[in-house]
Order: C-alpha cells, then structure tokens, then sequence
C-alpha cells in the first residue's frame, strides 16, 4: 500500500515539476482591456514559463482605456504604457481583429488551450424602457463616448448640439464625464485626444445648461469627488443644486466614512455656498427623480423636447443605501437632447459561454466559470469600480489560475497547440489577425496625425483602413 502511494505521489510530483520546467502552458484571454491585460501582467510573473495570447476584437488594444476614458484624462491613460511593457514581453502575443463567436468559437479555443480567460468587457447600455425612448436626440451615454473617443462604431453617430438644454439620466461618473466634455470651453478639448469629427460638432454646439438627473439623494451618488471637483471648477460654468434636496445632509457627514464624507462635504458646499460669479454655462445636479417618459417637442414630434419625472422619497434605515420609492408628485423638464447613463451590461459572445441574462454577466464564482476557463474585469462583476479595481480584480483571478495550474485543477502536461491551430483557423477563414508590432503601426500614424493638430494623437474610427496600415510594410 505504502508503495502505491509514494508511487502516486511521484507521478504527482514530476508532473508539477514538468510544468514548471517546460514552456508548454498555453493561456488565451480574450480582450485586450484593463482586465485583460492586468490578468496577463500578473500570469507571467506567476507562471514565467507559460505562454499568454490577448486576443482583441479590434485591430487596436486597450479597450476601455482607449474607448472610455475621457479625453481630457490623459493622466489615467498612462497605464496604457504598463499595458505595452507586458504586450512586449517575449511570453505575450496580442491578436487583434479577432472576434470570440465570430472569427473563433469558444470550443475551438478550449481544445487550443489549456486555460481561457474572458474579459471582453461590458460594451452595452441599459434602456430605460420607458415611453418616447426611441425619438430623435434621445442617446446612450456609451455610444456618445464612443463618438467623442473614436470608436468606429460610433463614429457616425447623429447627435444634434444645436440645443440649449441636455439632460443626463444618471449620476455615475460616465454622465459627469460627458456633463464636462458638453460644457468645456473648446479650446481646452482642442489638445486632447478628442475626434476631430467630435470636436467639429462641439465648436458649434449650443449647449449651455446640463442637468444630470438621479433618482436618489446627494448621499447615494455613484460618482466620485474627482470628478465632481472638475466640474466644480470647470471655467466659465457654475454649478447649480437646489438646496432643499440638502435639507438634513449636512448633519450626517460626521458619520460617514472617510472617501463618502468628503464627496459629500464637497457637495454641500457647492450646493449650499454658490458661487455668485457662475459664467455664461450651468452644469445642475437635480436628485429624487425618476424619468417616466420623454416628451416630443411641440414644433417637432419626432425629436425629445423635455422629460416628465417622477419625484420619490428615499426609505431605509441605511442613509447611504437608501431606496428610491416613487410618489404621486411628477415634475417635468424641457431638453433638446437626453442621454441615459443607467449603467452597462455585457453580452453573450459565444452560445457556450454561461451566461446570466438577468444581470448581464457571466456566471461565475470569484473568477471560476469552470475548471480551465474563468473570467475577470466587468464581464465577470458587472460594470463597477475604476481601473485599480479592476486591477485588484485581474490580479485575484490571474492567482487563481496559477494555483489551478499548481495544483493540477488545469491539466498542464496534455499537449495543447495554442494560437499555431487557431492561426490555422483564422487562415482557413481569411481573417486578417493583428500583432502589437501591427498595432504599433497605427499608432505611429495616430501620433504623427494628431502633432499635425496639435494634440497627441488623431484615432483612426475606419476599420479598413487600420487594417490596411497593420498590414503595410511601413
């Protein structure tokens, strides 16, 4: 008996010993974000000798760093040169152009791989479902950062800037990003990385009220005290609250904790202390509203023209997680144009992936969707937190995949042949694949096009042709 065990043993342990002498792990993640590439970061520190491949549905890495943050951030899109130092390293392969249901299915990675990560993100926004959605000038938030920040789908998007009055559904920072990006002086966009086209559009919006509409109080706020303190100080707009929707926040603050309590100190102070020299633009808060229906405007009934709202009182004994419950009091606001920032949902790339409908995310628990395939970032929490969470979250699941590996969960030794059979696939298939030194090509052009324009770079928003600059001989 005692010879079985030892023997079982030793099989166990030359396994384990094989692995980390061989290089013959393939780990594949799919999307090239945060998520992503943290994930990535971490994998290769854990596991020195295992192979990692990003996959991308777009030519160009990134995601959301490239796609979200806003223009005028660019001290956040910094990280994009930690991103860069792991797609170089020599253990790492960026495969851009290939989409996960389309170009490769989840099975065929699975039998390519000994491990598979998905991270491709939340790229949906939630609808209202609510009467008058669908008129002219009523938009996502996403699909209106996708405009101003060169995502090709958007790139054609029909907003009409030639209002006075917008209102934003939401008060998460995505609708405190675009309050800023309407009511900025243009001259401050001009030298970021904004769309020419978007840029075009706003030099000519008329714009110069934002109401960023919540259906909760001042305490239960989704967006956080940075944001808000640009806004604050935003040049030659005012902030505008009305006080009575304060009326007890003040008394609370001591009992918050720390990063609550200054965002809320912040807000009282804004809204109670205005300033009286508040420029030619008003960026106005308004809280305990619920949008019932959007209204068509009377000279034009295929357009929005205002908002019926539902006033509600907050209910629960936890001040800062209170429920909104409607009243019978309705309040109406006029607007030219609405943009709804109730949040994001992910969507079920591959019919095999596990997926919960209800909550718009993959099924998993910490990371695990089962033993060789798990997920990270948004598509495995829902969309929550800033970028150091999702970097918290990456670097959880990248541990967990290591210890799979470890422990012999994820079988290492069973000889898997990685991106050598899906490069065959995608060959059979006529998809053109992309590299980092491809995607260093186009953003050799973007550099070279934006100190033209006296910003850091002009984002190509065609497909084609990025394509066709990945695949020059420049």
């Amino acid at each position: 008996m005692f010879k079985i065990l030892k023997h079982s043993c030793m099989i166990k342990y030359c396994r384990t010993f094989s692995f980390f002498q061989s290089d013959c792990a393939n780990i594949c993640i799919v999307g090239s974000g945060p998520a992503g590439f943290y994930t990535a970061q971490h994998l290769v520190k854990l596991l020195p000798n295992a192979q990692v491949d990003i996959y991308e549905s777009m030519p160009v890495p990134f995601g959301l760093v490239r796609f979200g943050v806003a223009p005028d951030h660019p001290e956040v899109k910094n990280v994009i040169n930690t991103f860069t130092k792991t797609a170089r390293n020599p253990n790492v392969r960026f495969i851009g152009n290939v989409s996960i249901g389309r170009d490769v299915s989840l099975d065929e990675l699975r039998h390519a791989y000994h491990a598979v990560l998905l991270t491709y993100g939340a790229d949906q926004d939630r609808a209202l479902d609510i009467s008058g959605e669908n008129l002219g000038n009523v938009i996502s938030a996403r699909r209106f950062v996708g405009w101003y920040n060169g995502l090709p789908w958007d790139r054609n998007l029909n907003v009409n800037l030639d209002v006075e009055v917008a209102a934003i559904l939401g008060q998460g920072n995505v609708a405190l990003d675009i309050a800023r990006i309407l009511l900025t002086p243009i001259d401050k966009l001009r030298c970021t990385d904004i769309t020419e086209h978007a840029l075009a559009a706003l030099s000519k919006s008329r714009v110069k009220r934002v109401l960023m509409i919540g259906r909760r109080g001042p305490l239960q706020v989704a967006f956080t005290i940075k944001e808000l303190r640009e806004m604050v100080n935003l040049p030659e707009c005012g902030t505008v609250m009305n006080p009575q929707e304060f009326v007890g926040v003040p008394e609370v603050i001591p009992s918050l904790a720390r990063p609550r309590r200054r965002l809320t100190e912040l807000l009282c102070k804004t809204a109670l202390e205005p300033n009286v020299s508040q420029g030619t633009k008003s960026f106005c808060p308004m809280f305990l509203r619920t949008p019932k229906r959007f209204l068509p405007h009377p000279d034009n009934q295929e357009v929005v023209g205002g908002i019926e709202l539902v006033v509600n009182r907050l209910e629960g004994p936890d001040l800062v997680h209170q429920k909104a419950m409607p009243t019978d009091e309705v309040d109406t606001v006029e607007c030219g144009l609405a943009l709804r920032s109730i949040g994001y949902r992910s969507v079920k790339a591959d019919p095999k992936i596990p997926f919960d409908d209800t909550r718009g995310r993959v099924r998993n628990s910490n990371g695990v969707i089962e033993p060789g395939l798990y997920s990270a970032g948004w598509l495995a929490t829902g969309p929550m937190g800033v970028i150091l969470s999702t970097m918290n979250n990456a670097f959880t699941v990248a541990q967990t995949i290591a210890k799979d590996f470890k422990d012999g969960v994820v079988d290492p030794i069973t000889k898997k042949s990685g991106f050598q059979h899906v490069c065959s696939l995608l060959k059979d298939k006529g998809v053109q694949w992309v590299s980092f030194s491809d995607w260093e090509k186009i953003d050799q052009v973007e550099k070279e096009r934006g100190a033209r324009l006296g910003k850091p770079r002009e984002k190509i928003v065609d497909i084609k042709e990025m394509l066709s600059i990945a695949g020059s001989k420049r």
